[in-house]
C-alpha cells in the first residue's frame, strides 16, 4: 500500500530513485542537490535499497561512473546542478549520442557568473540540445512520479535515451509538500527490473566502443537520434495513462492545459511557477478576461504540435520563462513556441516574460501583470510585436 509524507523536493527524488531499484548510483555534491544523493546513502546504509554507491571526486568521474555501468547493463542514477552538470557536460552529452538509458535529477540553478547558488532554469536549459529527454516537473509528487516514468520511458527499446527531471531549486528542492509513495510492489509491477537487450560489457568478450567515425556513419547515428526522439512523444503519451491506471495520477503527457477551451489569449509557463499562473488565470476569469493555461512539460522531445493545437485560433499567449535565451531579448520557452506556431499563419500577439532568476520568486501580481500587458497589446493591434517583460 502508498502511505502519505510530507518531504522536500530532493528526498521526493531519492525515494523515486530507490523504488526504481538502480544498479549503480554516483554523484557528487552540489548545492541545491546535494541531499538528494545523502538521501540514497542512508538508504543504502539502512538495507533499504541494493544499489552501489561509487564516492566520487567531481561530477565528471560520476557522470563516467554511470555511464561504464549503463554500458555494462545496469540502472543507473544520479543527480546535480549548475556548475556541476557544465563539469559533466563531455560524458554528459557522450551518455545520449551512446543510446544509453537512465534517469538524472537536476535541481535547477542559476549558472555562474556573477557568483550565485540560487534559483533558476539555466542550466538545465542551456544544455537542452544534447541529447537527452527532458522534463520539467511542478511539485513534489512529479519528481517522485517522474523518475519512475523516467526509467519506462529511458529504457523502451524504441528510445535508449537517457532523460534528465528537472525540478526548481529550492522552490521544490528544500520546500516540504504532501506525496504519496508508492509501495515497492507497486512500482515493482509498473517498473520491473531492468534487463538490458542491447549490447553490453562483457569482460570475456572485449570490444572497442565508440571508435573513430566517419561522416557517412555518424550522420546516420544522428537521424536514427532524432527519428528516435520523436517515437518518445507517443511513448510519454502511453507510459502516462500506464501510470494513471496503476497509481492513479496524470500529468497530461507532453503537455498540461487549464482552462484553454474558450481561451482567447494563453499563458505558457514551465515548473514551479505553473501553480501560481492557474491562480491568475482564475483571478483574470473572474475580471471577465478569458485565460487559459498551457503547463509545459517536457522541452525535449519538445511538443510542437500540441502547442501549435492549442494556440491556434487563439489571439494570443505570453511566455513567463525562469531563463534567458543569449543572443535574443526573450527567454528560453518563448522561442521554442514562437517557433512551434509558425506554421499557424496566424498573426499572433506574444510577450516573452522573463522572472524569477537568481532565486526571485515569480508572483501571482507579476503573472497578472503579463496578462493585463498581453491582453492592452491585442486591444491596441500589436500583433506580431515582440514584448518583452523583464519581472523585478
Amino acid at each position: 500500500m502508498s502511505k502519505i509524507k510530507a518531504m522536500t523536493g530532493n528526498q521526493s527524488a531519492s525515494i523515486g530513485a530507490c523504488l526504481s531499484r538502480p544498479d549503480v548510483i554516483a554523484a557528487y555534491p552540489i548545492t541545491p542537490q546535494s541531499s538528494v544523493v545523502e538521501g540514497l546513502a542512508a538508504m543504502i546504509a539502512d538495507g533499504k535499497s541494493d544499489a552501489q554507491m561509487v564516492q566520487v571526486e567531481s561530477e565528471h568521474s560520476a557522470m563516467s561512473v554511470v555511464q561504464g555501468s549503463a554500458m555494462a547493463g545496469g540502472r543507473v542514477f544520479t543527480a546535480t546542478s549548475a556548475q556541476g552538470l557544465a563539469l559533466m557536460y563531455e560524458p554528459y552529452f557522450r551518455m545520449s549520442t551512446l543510446r544509453l538509458p537512465m534517469v538524472m535529477a537536476i535541481a535547477t540553478r542559476e549558472m555562474t557568473s556573477p557568483e550565485t547558488v540560487w534559483s533558476g532554469q539555466q542550466d538545465a536549459m542551456s544544455v537542452r540540445d544534447s541529447g537527452w529527454i527532458q522534463v520539467f516537473v511542478e511539485n513534489n509528487q512529479e519528481i517522485l512520479d517522474m523518475i519512475i516514468q523516467g526509467y519506462k520511458i529511458s529504457e523502451d527499446k524504441d528510445v535508449l535515451i537517457p532523460m534528465n527531471v528537472c525540478y526548481d531549486g529550492f522552490y521544490l528542492s528544500h520546500l516540504t509538500e504532501r506525496v504519496e509513495i508508492p509501495s515497492q510492489e507497486q512500482v515493482d509491477e509498473f517498473l520491473p527490473r531492468y534487463k538490458c537487450e542491447h549490447v553490453a560489457y562483457d569482460p570475456q568478450n572485449p570490444m572497442a566502443v565508440d571508435p573513430l567515425t566517419p561522416g557517412e556513419i555518424l550522420i546516420n547515428y544522428r537521424e536514427n537520434h532524432l527519428q528516435s526522439m520523436q517515437k518518445v512523444k507517443d511513448i510519454i503519451e502511453k507510459v502516462d495513462k500506464e501510470f494513471k491506471e496503476k497509481f492513479g495520477r496524470s500529468y497530461g503527457g507532453l503537455i498540461d492545459t487549464y482552462r484553454c477551451e474558450d481561451a482567447e489569449i494563453v499563458v505558457v509557463t514551465i515548473g514551479a511557477n505553473v501553480g501560481t499562473a492557474r491562480v491568475a488565470v482564475d483571478l483574470a476569469r473572474e475580471k471577465g478576461k478569458k485565460v487559459g493555461l498551457i503547463k509545459v512539460r517536457f522541452m525535449r522531445p519538445f511538443p510542437n504540435e500540441k502547442i501549435a493545437e492549442v494556440l491556434s485560433n487563439k489571439k494570443g499567449y505570453a511566455v513567463i520563462d525562469r531563463s534567458v535565451s543569449f543572443g535574443w531579448n526573450s527567454g528560453v520557452l518563448y522561442q521554442e513556441v514562437k517557433a512551434a506556431v509558425s506554421d499557424l499563419n496566424q498573426n499572433l500577439c506574444s510577450i516573452s516574460a522573463i522572472g524569477g532568476l537568481g532565486g526571485l520568486d515569480i508572483s501571482l501580481n507579476h503573472v497578472m501583470s503579463v496578462i493585463d500587458v498581453l491582453d492592452k497589446a491585442i486591444k491596441e493591434e500589436k500583433q506580431g510585436q515582440l514584448q518583452t517583460m523583464w519581472l523585478k
